[in-house]
């Protein structure tokens, strides 16, 4: 994980694990991506790299299909429509009738062998997909958050499950460690949106919620267009507070989590307020 100069990103490289290209490449196109959560690092115990893999191979396609490429929305919802098919017949019993080879082999064959060999709870790997339709939606209609209920709604399904998984494979499912895992998840994608949101305004979306914008007289249609009015760099600075305040309160769990775990997580943390403060600069 590398802090880089503006815009920040924080990039993470899957280790042992191929770049995997998509089996609909005119749905999904192989692309650079920069990364909130850690994938397979050497941190992790080897029998954890492939289920780790597979869910993060699992939600990068499933983000290309709703956002890279020329695709309107119609189809982008179709392709997302077939994705979650394709994950409900990779979830069924092993001994199930429907033998038909699955569609993006490259991503569901390690996932169908992750959550039969690990029981990973697919309704978070619904959440995620969840959240990939709304960005689809909302960018159609144009719709923008209204408040910061309506974004943390969000990412209790765009970056909560990612957590919750990890966890699930590290056998940690108390109440206390879920709820901060939500924190932590939710605090980086929080950080994602503000580190750069130069990539979210040109796809019409804005993920600054509109009452802290109008509270500053702000609308979200000016950021939408390129402009940057004055008070954006107030309003900036109080989401950077409100996301380092989550990760605060989630911080804890780098010292409930056991060996290798809470190594990574404390580099997670350490880099979204790295991060954070780099934004504030």
């Amino acid at each position: 994980c590398r802090p880089s100069p503006p815009p920040v990103s924080w990039t993470i490289t899957p280790v042992q694990s191929p770049a995997l290209p998509p089996a609909n490449a005119a749905a999904a196109p192989t692309q650079t991506h920069y990364e909130n959560f850690p994938v397979a690092s050497w941190l992790c115990p080897a029998p954890l790299r492939p289920p780790i893999a597979a869910i993060y191979w699992f939600a990068r396609t499933a983000d290309d299909i709703a956002d890279e490429g020329d695709a309107d929305a119609p189809t982008r919802l179709q392709q997302l429509a077939d994705y979650r098919a394709e994950l409900a017949r990779a979830a069924l019993p092993a001994n199930s009738t429907d033998a038909a080879p699955l569609a993006w082999p490259e991503v569901f064959v390690p996932l169908r062998a992750a959550i039969h060999g690990f029981n990973l709870p697919v309704p978070l790997l619904e959440d995620l997909l969840s959240a990939f339709e709304q960005d689809i939606h909302r960018t159609a209609s144009g719709a923008q958050y209204a408040d910061r209920a309506e974004l943390l709604d969000y990412c209790s399904r765009s970056a909560n499950p990612v957590g919750r998984l990890l966890l699930h494979l590290y056998g940690v499912d108390d109440p206390a460690a879920l709820a901060r895992s939500d924190d932590i998840c939710t605090a980086l994608q929080l950080i994602n949106f503000w580190q750069d949101p130069s990539i979210d305004w040109p796809r019409g979306r804005c993920y600054f919620p509109q009452d802290d914008l109008a509270r500053h007289g702000l609308k979200a249609e000016d950021l939408l267009a390129g402009r940057r009015p004055p008070g954006l760099e107030v309003v900036t600075h109080e989401l950077v507070a409100w996301a380092r305040e989550l990760m605060r309160r989630g911080a804890p769990l780098c010292k409930r989590l056991p060996g290798r775990l809470g190594w990574e997580l404390r580099l997670v943390v350490q880099g979204g307020w790295l991060i954070l403060d780099r934004i504030e600069q």
